[in-house]
Formats: C-alpha cells, sequence, structure tokens
C-alpha cells in the first residue's frame, strides 16, 4: 500500500447561500472553458484574425457544451430514468421526499457535450459566415486544456474513477470506499494536456500546411482513442454496462475515431510537404 493516496477532499469549496454551494467542479469547469477561449483567442491575435464575434463563439461554445453533455448522459446513460423526470433534464434539481432541491446537475456526458459543441458551431458558422473545419481547427487547439479541467473537476468530485488496482498509483477514493483505485480522472486529464501539445505543434509546425480539417482530424482520434484506451480501467457508470463487451463511453468513441482518422487521410494527401 506503500505510495496509496487516501482521497477524502470535500467538493464543496463554500456555501454561497444556505442552498447554492460552490463546487471544485463548476469552478474547473468554468476555469476550462475560460483558458480554452483564451487560447483561441491567442490563434485568432498570432493570425491577426478579427476578434469580432469571438465573445458570441464562446457563449455557443458554453450553451453547446452544457446542454449537449446534460442530454448525453440523460439519454444515452438514465433514458428510463429521466423519461419518467423530464424536468430533471434541464434544471439543476431533484425531487427529494416529495420536495424539489437544488443539487446541481448529476451527471455529464462528455461525448454529448462533444456533439452539443459540432451542433453549436454549425448554427455559429451559419449565422457569421465563416467555415466550419476552419473554426474546428481553431477550436480543437483550446478544447483539450477544457477537458482536462473538467477532468480535474471529476477527480475533485470523487467521481468517474477506475476499477481496483495494486499499483502504487492507486487512490482511495474515501467518499465511496476503501478500495485504491485507478485515478482515471488524471488519466484522462494528463492524455488531454498531451494532446494540447501535439495539437499545437502541428498548428505551429512548418512543415505542415494547416489545410482546414486537419488538425480537428488530429484531435478528434487522438481524444477519443484516449478515452477509449481509458475506458478499460475505469468503471462503469452505469449497471447495464456491465455484460457489454465495451461500455457505453467505448461505443460513443467509435463514431469519432472514424471521424477523425477520415478527415486526417483525407486532408493528409495536400498537408505534407515533401
Amino acid at each position: 500500500m506503500n505510495g496509496i493516496l487516501n482521497w477524502n477532499v470535500d467538493p464543496v469549496i463554500f456555501m454561497i447561500t444556505d442552498s447554492f454551494p460552490l463546487k471544485y467542479y463548476g469552478a474547473l469547469f468554468a476555469t476550462g472553458l475560460l483558458l480554452g477561449y483564451y487560447i483561441v483567442r491567442s490563434v485568432y491575435k498570432k493570425e491577426h484574425l478579427s476578434l469580432d464575434n469571438l465573445d458570441s463563439l464562446l457563449v455557443y461554445v458554453i450553451v453547446g457544451t452544457i446542454l449537449g453533455a446534460r442530454l448525453g448522459h440523460c439519454f444515452f446513460y438514465e433514458p428510463s430514468y429521466f423519461l419518467q423526470h423530464p424536468i430533471e433534464i434541464l434544471l439543476p434539481i431533484q425531487k427529494v421526499a416529495g420536495v424539489y432541491k437544488f443539487v446541481g446537475y448529476q451527471g455529464l456526458a462528455s461525448h454529448g457535450g462533444s456533439i452539443g459543441v459540432l451542433i453549436a458551431m454549425i448554427l455559429y458558422c451559419r449565422k457569421y459566415k465563416v467555415k466550419f473545419l476552419w473554426i474546428l481547427d481553431k477550436m480543437a487547439i483550446g478544447v483539450p486544456v477544457t477537458g482536462a479541467f473538467i477532468r480535474f473537476g471529476n477527480f475533485m468530485n470523487s467521481e468517474i474513477y477506475g476499477k481496483p488496482t495494486n499499483g502504487n498509483w492507486g487512490v482511495v477514493f474515501q467518499r465511496d470506499d476503501m478500495i485504491p483505485r485507478h485515478p482515471t480522472q488524471l488519466y484522462e486529464a494528463f492524455a488531454y494536456l498531451l494532446i494540447f501539445g501535439i495539437v499545437l505543434y502541428l498548428y505551429k509546425s512548418k512543415t505542415i500546411k494547416r489545410e482546414d480539417g486537419f488538425i480537428f482530424g488530429w484531435f478528434l482520434t487522438l481524444m477519443f482513442v484516449a478515452r477509449f484506451i481509458i475506458e478499460f480501467f475505469k468503471e462503469n457508470q452505469e449497471t447495464f454496462e456491465n455484460d457489454m463487451v465495451i461500455n457505453m463511453g467505448q461505443i460513443l468513441s467509435i463514431p469519432f475515431i472514424l471521424i477523425g482518422v477520415a478527415l486526417i487521410i483525407w486532408k493528409s494527401k495536400k498537408n505534407v510537404e515533401v
């Protein structure tokens, strides 16, 4: 058990009011979104692009992320419950002892968030006459940092942790049990930071032309391959996944990987200078 970390952090930083807590998860989620935004903003400045409508882009991303992540969790993981409690899908409340109470959003799915952002970007591009793959290339540089901070938030919440491990890197999430487990939230967070470094290198590379969609293709492939692999070490989120060969997170990752690989192959014919 040498090196095992015992983790028992209160997920609430402090109470804003008697019934409204400020949690690490929410704070880190917001921090990740803002950092991703400022990274994209710095790319715009580097390329001397107009910053007009960039603030609107942030709004579209926030709404697409939260709405998509919430709907993704409700319909990918717990459809039977939320179809019976539709008011809880979009409102951060839950009926406890016959009374609705503020509990925050108890479940956000990253795959749903990804779909939500893509839909939001389609709407953004239509309104502001921006090329779809062009804007996705820019966003692909900032999104991994956002994803990393969301996973740090999951770690602070002692949620989405891994299966039991005998390794010295195990973490005991004492709020749930006393079993050393893979800290899969941290695996994902550090994988996403590594992916940020890779896509930033692709963006800055002098030997690769930034054909629209090429960077986004690498982003999709790397992000969801990492997610697919890490899922093998992660506890299933819902019991119905226990009888599946691969879990829901892996199934949902496959289309993103295929789209990413297709974009890389399609754009590579013109991107690499020989």
